[in-house]
């Protein structure tokens, strides 16, 4: 009987026979559409036996069954699927491997250094302090402040704790900050909430309005909207400071944020929906990949009998290369191409109404339909998105879990969102609806859900509590 260790050695063996492959098979799988045509271009470069071409022939597109290297692909394709665990655990354990070279590496920090940028709220204000007169010590005073403020726009520390630090008179700091709290956006350099509000408050010419007296005086119950309690203490109607608190809605609580924001990312759709004489069509993008074939040339040279054997050998090793990578290409946009089906087929009412009318999806459910394992599905609908008639989605915002309403009817989670967000949009102000007349309410309409589930469904909307959304 074999024992551990020969068990482990004939499975690790495999492993590092199949690791190209494997790799190979799951990067085409899981890569947008940009970053394969990118995979695709670097392969051309290392293996001189692929050419691209300008349309592909009928030839191309199909799996020729006359080659025994690979005649049986997509059973390959998912024995290399089922040994990705192990191959992970194998490299995780691994000290001297390196997933890229040095020269990859490099190439990668090449790109990511040339995207372009957008100014940081540091180099924004310290912009802002280029154009100010000041002295030596004056401008290093303010840069150390300036490398104290994160990037909602707060100090994260005290003029004081600065003054001990550096050596250099509380004074001076407080001056600096007086200065940099005159710098756009209004409300930079507060130490706080409060201050960030009056900042903005005082740079507007309210200093003397009922807004900056309630932030300035009651800002703790203002925070809890605690209204009556408010106009008490300060002798006015609570419709005031309801209107008041309105006012001070307006201002921007993390002023640096306008300068943290993630530049627009620009997304190339792998599949469009259209609709198309009254049926939806899926049409899968396959303009930005390469249409790759073997070079005639090399397959002559395999041919003459008079070739080098090594060069035989180097030849024959590239053909099977090119040819794994173009039937792993084939197979990603066949594996996209399906679960797209999938999707259209049961998400009509979404493609007809939008997300209010999406219905529960699972991976398992769709990897049953394709005939793939559940984690082919997730790999094969990572960073992809599908264009329809709603708009550009992401894959996987179709997979939702969901809910079985008296009827029998199914809805997402997204749908009972939408539910609660319509249910808190027509209520009255002045009573708004509570977590458990929300559940009663969705009850009545054969939705089953509990009260802690609308109270997270709440939080992720960023809806307040019932007590928090009365108006006065």
């Amino acid at each position: 009987m074999a024992g551990p260790g020969m068990f482990q050695s004939q499975n690790l063996s495999l492993q590092q026979v199949l690791a190209p492959q494997l790799q190979q098979s799951l990067l085409i799988l899981q890569a947008p559409l940009l970053e394969l045509r990118n995979l695709v271009q670097q392969e051309m470069e290392t293996n001189p036996v692929l050419e691209e071409l300008a349309e592909p022939t009928d030839e191309e597109r199909q799996v020729s069954e006359s080659e025994p290297a690979e005649d049986n692909f997509k059973e390959e394709f998912d024995q290399l699927a089922k040994l990705d665990d192990e191959w992970r655990d194998y490299m995780a354990q691994s000290n001297s491997y390196s997933g890229r070279s040095q020269e990859d590496e490099e190439k990668r920090q090449f790109f990511f250094d040339s995207i372009a940028t957008q100014e940081t709220l540091q180099q924004h204000l310290v912009g802002q302090l280029n154009q100010t007169a000041l002295s030596g010590d004056d401008r290093k005073t303010a840069e150390l402040i300036i490398g104290n403020i994160d990037d909602n726009g707060f100090l994260q520390t005290t003029p004081e704790e600065m003054a001990m630090n550096t050596g250099i008179a509380q004074e001076e700091f407080e001056l600096m900050l007086t200065l940099i709290q005159s710098f756009y956006p209004p409300g930079v350099g507060a130490r706080d909430l409060r201050e960030c509000l009056l900042i903005q408050l005082k740079r507007s010419g309210r200093e003397t309005s009922l807004e900056y007296r309630i932030v300035s005086e009651h800002m703790t119950d203002l925070g809890k909207r605690r209204f009556p309690e408010i106009a008490r203490r300060m002798g006015i109607g609570v419709e005031q400071v309801q209107k008041a608190a309105n006012s001070i809605a307006q201002l921007d609580p993390r002023p640096g944020q306008i300068f943290a924001e993630a530049p627009q990312n620009y997304v190339l759709p792998d599949v469009t929906v259209e609709k198309i004489q009254g049926q939806y069509q899926v049409i899968l993008n396959g303009e930005q990949i390469p249409h790759l074939r073997i070079s005639n040339t090399y397959k002559d040279i395999m041919s003459q009998d008079g070739s080098n054997g090594e060069v035989k050998d180097y030849i024959r090793d590239k053909i099977r290369s090119g040819k794994f990578l173009i039937k792993s290409i084939h197979q990603r946009q066949q594996t996209i191409s399906n679960i797209a089906h999938q999707i259209v087929a049961r998400q009509k009412e979404f493609l007809e109404q939008g997300s209010a009318h999406l219905k529960p999806m699972t991976m398992v459910q769709i990897a049953d339909a394709v005939g793939v394992h559940e984690t082919t599905v997730s790999r094969a609908i990572s960073g992809k998105y599908i264009s329809t008639p709603q708009g550009v989605f992401e894959m996987k915002y179709f997979f939702r879990p969901g809910y079985q309403t008296s009827s029998g009817v199914s809805m997402s989670n997204t749908s009972v969102k939408e539910a609660i967000m319509d249910l808190v949009k027509n209520e009255t102000g002045g009573t708004p609806l509570s977590d458990k007349e929300i559940v009663e309410i969705l009850g009545k309409r054969g939705i089953p859900i509990a009260r802690r589930t609308v109270a997270k469904y709440r939080t992720e909307l960023n809806i307040l509590p019932s007590n928090m959304r009365r108006k006065y």
